[in-house]
């Protein structure tokens, strides 16, 4: 194994890369949508799109491959719901992300008040 293969941080990276690709599609989004909150057969996924249920197999797939959706047996159908598990990786990147900027926001809020409080120091004093 290479170090790559080992390093936790580096399959993270590469689950959440994998994950994001998976839901740049628009299509794919809405699958998750519908499998938020209730486990639903392939036919019932289908019927919510004008698309072939080839083409929603594919979807299906790519999804389950990134991580973000189960698949269940009930006899000869398959049942698909989301992965909090998978998605938790994603909204982990996102809220770090997002923590981010709002600090660079803050940072950028407190130098133009301490910008301006200089200035309103300088015309009193």
């Amino acid at each position: 194994m290479n170090r790559q293969q080992l390093d936790p941080a580096s399959t993270e990276e590469r689950e959440t890369d994998e994950a994001l690709r998976a839901i740049a599609e628009p299509r794919r989004r809405k699958i998750l949508q519908l499998v938020a909150h209730d486990e639903l057969s392939a036919g019932e996924i289908a019927a919510a799109f004008d698309i072939t249920r080839t083409a929603i197999s594919q979807h299906l797939t790519v999804l389950k491959n990134a991580g973000l959706l189960s698949e269940r047996r009930d006899g000869t159908r398959r049942l698909y719901r989301a992965r909090a598990q998978g998605l938790a990786g994603l909204r982990e990147f996102l809220d770090d992300m997002w923590s981010g900027a709002l600090d660079a926001a803050r940072r950028i809020a407190e130098q133009d008040r301490g910008v301006a409080g200089d200035d309103q120091a300088a015309r009193a004093g």
